[in-house]
């Protein structure tokens, strides 16, 4: 049985990592490159780092921030923001990412994933969504969370994982920053398409609430988390110790 991943997120915005509610309210929390040292030495499984307005702003992600932050960890990262062609995949390779998650991009040219991963392999693709209740129905947005795309959740999922990503990254934008838990309806629901690892976003409060997760949603191989990490609410040493004891494969 695979160990369940915890990763800590870091959201980028002009150099320094915020943190909002719903994606709005955002404010500064810390330098990326502190934060990711202690994660590195903290036991996470792996970091996520988002330029979180590259998208919105039409630009390239910030590739000297991103450099700082790949030369002092040595846990697998993910980076994604602004991610638009095979280009941008290769010059964010190149800062030292591990992996890439495309959102946005993907969103408009659906070749994009598929050529990316002929190129660089599955296992280097991760499919970014943000997703929102609309009318009952679960629904993609774009640009950082900013534009309704019209695009069912499900349909994109499987679509994403059809055309060569190995990974979903599945944020709900109504469950975060607000800790009242992961948004597991939307999981279960999008999980049952899909057979490649998903990471689910958006809602932790507590540790109790990764438990729920993978209790609830077995499909789920990660729970990403922010703010509780970063104001040190929940240690993720301690986090993976209580998963441990109620029955949860972590890599301790």
């Amino acid at each position: 049985m695979l160990a369940k991943r915890i990763i800590p997120c870091l959201d980028v915005r002009d150099g320094m990592v915020v943190k909002g509610k719903n994606f709005e309210g955002i404010r500064e929390v810390e330098s990326p490159v502190a934060l990711a040292q202690r994660y590195n030495l903290s036991g996470a499984d792996e970091l996520v780092f988002y330029d979180i307005t590259a998208s919105a702003e039409g630009r390239a992600l910030f590739a000297d921030t991103l450099k700082a932050v790949a030369s002092c960890i040595f846990i697998p990262l993910t980076v994604g923001g602004g991610i638009n062609s095979l280009d941008d995949f290769d010059r964010v390779l190149k800062c030292g990412a591990d992996k890439v998650s495309v959102n946005t991009g993907a969103i408009r040219d659906k070749t994009l994933i598929g050529r990316a991963a002929k190129l660089y392999g599955d296992q280097c693709v991760v499919l970014s969504m943000d997703v929102k209740r609309v009318d009952g129905k679960f629904t993609v947005f774009s640009h950082g969370g900013r534009v309704n795309t019209g695009i069912s959740a499900e349909e994109w999922a499987y679509r994403g994982q059809e055309e060569g990503a190995g990974e979903l990254v599945l944020n709900s934008i109504d469950t975060d920053g607000v800790k009242g838990g992961f948004d597991c309806e939307m999981l279960q629901k999008v999980c049952a398409r899909l057979t490649i690892p998903v990471i689910a976003s958006g809602g932790a409060g507590k540790k109790e609430d990764f438990l729920t997760l993978f209790q609830s949603v077995p499909q789920a191989d990660a729970g990403l988390a922010a703010s509780i990490f970063h104001f040190g609410e929940v240690g993720i040493g301690e986090l993976k110790k209580y998963l441990s004891e109620n029955g949860v494969h972590v890599r301790l």
